[in-house]
């Protein structure tokens, strides 16, 4: 039984690019219980490192989760996984499914080996994990729906569409047949806001037409419960990853807008990742009226000085969904049910709802 919990966001990230690491904590059963979500950057692993032993006063970490092989989420995870004793590592293979894939790609000549070392080499600070896990006999799992990582369930991808969908379509991987669609990154044209429009309660501009790279959608979802809680970490999901995740939850019998009190806001907050339909289906409709003391709670990391994390258009449209929207921005952000007060953190400071939104 969990009788506690605590996730802290740490401030990952230099000049105008953010990355994640998310350290959590809870008590179940009388025994404490530690997982890392995301690392970082290479060179932010120390930091993570420090953490944990600081505040968490271990140096054992029960789960550590990759949730995609982008740098800037699974960098510093290699520093934890060679200073920290690690009972379990999940994160996706991609390299392991080469004879699954091969029929996608247009060169007829590349073989099942040079397939997975070509994807191996291209994401080189996710295998650099899978191959210090095995150095030290740390077991990798990979984190599909369904799987039972601690507290917290898997909610998306699934194992065939991360498959057969996914990495066919990932920036890293090999040309793909000429018949195929890659999930391109639309770069953000309005970095920098080159102009505002007025906001209002009962407005939203988020369409239901954008897309993010394949890489992010592959980002493991998981949810956890705790009592009349419930707790979301989407890395940087997208809204085909949403709306999987939501769907997957609806079999399992939870109904994620009624049950999720914590969320994770996905991409560091970008507008590219979420839509109107599915923060509803994720998170619930907006509200009629403007909450005086809403009971829910969206942290993002975002560096200090990326001027385009996170967007206010989405950060008002977890505002309109009842949540009170906390950002790293070059500082440590930490929620806790349950668990003792910690010196040096005090009450934290929240993104107000904005009368402007960027074009």
């Amino acid at each position: 039984m969990t009788t506690g919990i605590e996730i802290d966001f740490l401030p990952v990230g230099e000049g105008e690019h953010s990355g994640d690491a998310i350290a959590i904590r809870w008590l179940e059963n009388g025994r404490s219980r530690v997982m890392l979500y995301d690392g970082g950057t290479k060179e932010y692993g120390q930091e993570l490192v420090k953490h944990v032993k600081t505040h968490f006063g271990v140096d054992y970490v029960d789960y550590v989760v990759n949730s995609h092989p982008d740098n800037d989420h699974a960098g510093g995870l290699l520093y934890v996984l060679e200073n920290l004793k690690v009972g379990e590592l999940w994160m996706h293979q991609p390299w392991n499914y080469s004879s699954d894939i091969r029929q996608y790609f247009r060169d007829k000549r590349i073989t099942d080996g040079s397939l997975a070392e070509r994807l191996q080499k291209k994401m080189a600070a996710a295998f650099a994990l899978e191959e210090m896990a095995e150095s030290k006999g740390i077991p990798v799992h990979e984190p599909f729906a369904g799987s039972k990582i601690g507290i917290f369930t898997v909610l998306s991808p699934e194992r065939d569409r991360y498959v057969h969908e996914l990495i066919p379509a990932f920036e890293k991987s090999p040309e793909l047949l000429k018949s195929a669609t890659l999930l391109d990154s639309i770069a953000d044209a309005f970095k920098g806001a080159v102009g505002y429009l007025a906001d209002a309660w009962d407005k939203e501009y988020l369409p239901d037409t954008v897309t993010t790279s394949a890489e992010n959608e592959s980002s493991a979802v998981l949810f956890a419960a705790y009592g009349e809680r419930g707790y979301l970490l989407t890395g940087d999901a997208g809204i085909e990853t949403l709306r999987a995740s939501a769907d997957y939850a609806a079999r399992m019998g939870v109904d994620l807008p009624s049950r999720v009190t914590f969320a994770q806001i996905p991409h560091h907050g970008g507008r590219h990742n979420v839509s109107s339909e599915t923060l509803n289906l994720v998170f619930g409709k907006p509200l009629v009226l403007r909450p005086e003391n809403p009971d829910r709670v969206a942290f993002v990391s975002a560096s200090a000085k990326a001027p385009s994390h996170p967007k206010r258009v989405v950060t008002n449209a977890f505002n309109r969904r009842g949540f009170r929207v906390a950002q790293t921005k070059g500082n440590s952000i930490w929620h806790r049910s349950n668990m003792p007060a910690r010196a040096g953190y005090g009450p934290l400071t929240y993104v107000p709802f904005y009368d402007e939104v960027e074009q």
